[in-house]
């Protein structure tokens, strides 16, 4: 395609990925943008197939032949593209003929990190939304259950048989359980006490009980960066936060009695990381990943909400108050689940911070 050697430069200094190809799909030049997105060198690869290079589906080729071959210009949203690395990416991407010879033009704008962002910004603000609505409803129901309280200690005292405080004392001690039920979902009302400390303390601190309660049946791998520096956070918050992740995790193996249960913890440092719309020169990852059974799918974009759990006698509590200590510390709790593999990733930020209410 030697007129285009002519716009290679102006190519190559774009930050969209552009790939051009002959009219037979074999591949005549990609920017270096276009090698990044795809991880192969174009000097390397040049005349091959452009197909063989990624996956989307069965049709692509024929689709790519199509628009070659009738001169056809097309654009696809949210495509899936399996790469040879192993890894996928979610792109944006348009088809346009070029040239005498009919090659194409494949304009590939990747994604991931929109989408990524647009769904923290949604589970931060739907989070935000249950608890205020929880905050509410928890004044509704505690300000009855006193009143109610109250009466039944009245009553106990007016009664002139002992046998009958039997009664009242069901109806104290169930208020005082729906009072604690309540307080519970509101979650703690501190803020975070914020000093220095090593992400691995607080991992060790989980494994050693998480050892403990499960009798040492739940194996638990060890994936540490010891380069990762201290954070500021609250020791004992970041404790229950990702107690309450593993405990849920080795309760759902040793109920569906997985064979050679075991957790995963992982730490890793990520640079330039966006939770939110807030970005972060550096973020501290902690993955807890399990070999259970998975979590339901219809109730997995749900989890975090409170008494929602996929265990039959799961308070779906646990979850929904590790969101919240995370978010405290100006971070955020992610989950993918299938089969035999469930990841929960922890973000938290590592530059100097003030803890959020």
């Amino acid at each position: 395609m030697t007129s285009g050697d002519i716009h290679k430069p102006l190519l190559d200094s774009l930050s969209t990925a552009i790939i051009l190809v002959d009219r037979d799909l074999r591949l005549r030049h990609m920017n270096p943008s276009a090698e990044a997105l795809l991880a192969i060198s174009c000097e390397r690869t040049l005349n091959e197939p452009f197909t063989q290079f990624f996956y989307e589906s069965v049709e692509t080729p024929k689709q790519l032949t199509l628009a070659a071959r009738e001169a056809n210009h097309y654009t696809k949203r949210h495509a899936e593209w399996q790469l040879l690395t192993g890894g996928q990416i979610t792109v944006d991407y348009t088809v346009t003929p070029f040239g005498e010879d009919s090659g194409l033009v494949i304009e590939v704008q990747p994604i991931d990190r929109l989408l990524r962002i647009s769904r923290e910004e949604m589970l931060t603000s739907s989070q935000e939304t249950t608890r205020n609505l929880v905050r509410g409803m928890a004044h509704e129901i505690k300000n009855p259950l006193g009143g109610i309280r109250g009466a039944a200690q009245l009553l106990a005292r007016e009664l002139p048989d002992s046998d009958l405080q039997e009664y009242t004392g069901v109806i104290i001690d169930e208020a005082d359980r729906l009072r604690n039920l309540v307080d519970r979902m509101l979650g703690p009302n501190q803020l975070p006490q914020l000093q220095s400390l090593n992400i691995h303390e607080v991992l060790e601190r989980v494994s050693t009980i998480i050892k403990a309660e499960s009798s040492g049946t739940v194996a638990i791998q060890r994936d540490y960066d010891p380069s990762i520096p201290d954070l500021e956070a609250d020791k004992e918050q970041l404790i229950q936060a990702l107690l309450n992740i593993a405990r849920n995790a080795m309760q759902a193996m040793m109920e569906h009695r997985t064979e050679h249960p075991h957790l995963r913890l992982k730490t890793r440092v990520q640079r330039r990381h966006t939770i939110g719309r807030r970005h972060h020169p550096l973020v501290c990852r902690v993955d807890i990943e399990d070999n259970g059974p998975g979590i339901p799918d219809d109730i997995i974009k749900n989890i975090f909400y409170p008494m929602i759990s996929g265990r039959a006698d799961g308070t779906g509590l646990g979850l929904t108050i590790s969101q919240h200590l995370i978010h405290q510390h100006q971070g955020l709790i992610e989950c993918h689940s299938e089969p035999g593999k469930t990841r929960f990733s922890l973000y938290l930020p590592m530059e100097p911070q003030h803890a959020e209410v």
